[in-house]
């Protein structure tokens, strides 16, 4: 790259941080808003489940229909997009006098959640095509890293300042304002599967690939076990006698601490091998928080961000690195795929956690010793899903042994040249 390129790139690369930055102190504001929402709206955790999933399949709506438009659009044109969604459902929330205006507000931000994820993830890949996965997980540093700002906001205004609502999501109107401004006024590259002459016929049979699917329907898996997990953590943790709020800005920085150094553990282990430790890692770490209570919540936690960590980054990283002609559409399916997963268990673990409560107030359970079952039962049936993963990605693993050891001599004999 000449110097001008240089800067083009890290202006546009620290734009598209800003923008996921946005994105995740959504996320943030959304899990210390739950109870909040649900006091002054009369609402019970499943349905406040359904009032968050639109955060999810708009996110997936948009990444959809925003992966194959990225290349005949422009990515510039799709950050348009997000940032008019953002905008729009910030004001909406604001606004808000029902539960179907906090769902409209929440749809209008994962739609431009989607375009941002279906924008940033190509152009991340086109700014940086010899080291894909590990700039791929210093991009998503600030979904952890956003979520953890977010957290500490969130506690420092409702919590220790006492302030509404209201001002806390006005707080969104910040980052949104600096990308918005920033993307405006940058040139964007053509993606990688434009550059490269990959036809969009052979980028659409590409994601027909059999490993391609498997990828997809795992994605459903880790994307649920972590944002599932982390946007209930603040309601299952009620009864352990700990703050889930801070419990949620520990994971997500020990999140976006463990992504800025990804470039080692990706040199060591692949990425296959990554998601196989991290999906022991996640299992582990959900059976522990299952049983964690007071300040060993953050002990379990601890294990638990060591497994999600890499999850979402990682799987984009495969696909980027293993099958590239899927293209921008490739990873916008992958993507897709994670946030509507997460909007299905999000409210069936509403479900599950009110289930369990009742269940063990009907067996004369105190309310707030039920709140503590209902949170433990919870993780324990969310350690299932990672648990499946170990055995899918040791399977991937082992099918994949030479290919993996040819992939590695190529990308040495590349640096070399």
């Amino acid at each position: 790259m000449t110097s001008n390129t240089t800067i083009q790139a890290n202006k546009l690369f620290l734009a598209s941080r800003i923008a996921l930055i946005f994105t995740a102190m959504t996320f943030a504001f959304r899990a210390s808003l739950e109870g909040v929402w649900g006091n002054e709206f009369h609402l019970t955790k499943e349905q406040i489940g359904w009032i968050f999933s639109p955060a999810f399949y708009g996110f997936t709506l948009a990444m959809i229909f925003g992966g194959p438009l990225c290349d005949v659009l422009g990515m510039k044109r799709l950050l348009g997009l997000a940032f008019l969604g953002h905008v729009s459902g910030v004001i909406v929330y604001l606004m808000a006098k029902d539960a179907t205006m906090l769902f409209v507000g929440t749809l209008c931000i994962g739609i431009g959640n989607g375009m941002v994820e279906a924008a940033c993830n190509p152009l991340t890949v086109t700014l940086f095509p010899k080291n894909k996965t590990t700039m791929l997980n210093r991009f998503h540093v600030w979904f952890p890293g956003g979520i953890a700002v977010g957290g500490l906001i969130s506690y420092l205004l409702l919590d220790t300042l006492h302030l509404g609502w209201h001002m806390l999501i006005m707080v969104l109107f910040i980052p949104a304002i600096i990308y918005g401004i920033m993307f405006w006024n940058l040139k964007f590259p053509q993606t990688e599967r434009v550059t490269t002459g990959v036809s969009t016929k052979e980028m659409f049979l590409s994601c027909l690939a059999p490993l391609f699917l498997v990828m997809v329907a795992s994605m459903f898996l880790t994307a649920a076990t972590e944002l599932g997990t982390n946007q209930w953590i603040v309601a299952l943790l009620q009864g352990a006698g700990v703050s889930g709020i801070l419990v949620l800005v520990f994971i997500n920085g020990i999140m976006a601490l463990g992504r800025s150094f990804a470039g080692p553990v990706v040199h060591r282990l692949n990425p296959n091998g990554m998601l196989i430790y991290s999906a022991i890692f996640a299992t582990i770490g959900l059976i522990l928080l299952s049983k964690a209570s007071g300040y060993g919540a953050f002990g379990a936690a601890l294990v638990f961000a060591a497994g999600i960590c890499f999850f979402w980054p990682t799987m984009l990283g495969f696909v980027a690195e293993y099958l590239p002609k899927t293209g921008a559409m490739g990873l916008s399916l992958m993507g897709g795929a994670g946030m509507f997963s997460v909007s299905l268990i999000l409210p069936l673990m509403g479900k599950w956690f009110d289930s369990f409560k009742a269940t063990a107030i009907a067996a004369g359970t105190d309310p707030a010793a039920a709140d503590a079952v209902a949170g433990s039962n919870t993780f324990l049936k969310v350690a299932i899903m990672p648990a499946i993963l170990i055995i899918v990605f040791a399977l991937i693993y082992v099918a994949r042994r030479k290919s993996y050891a040819a992939h590695k001599q190529q990308a040495q004999a590349g640096a070399a040249h």
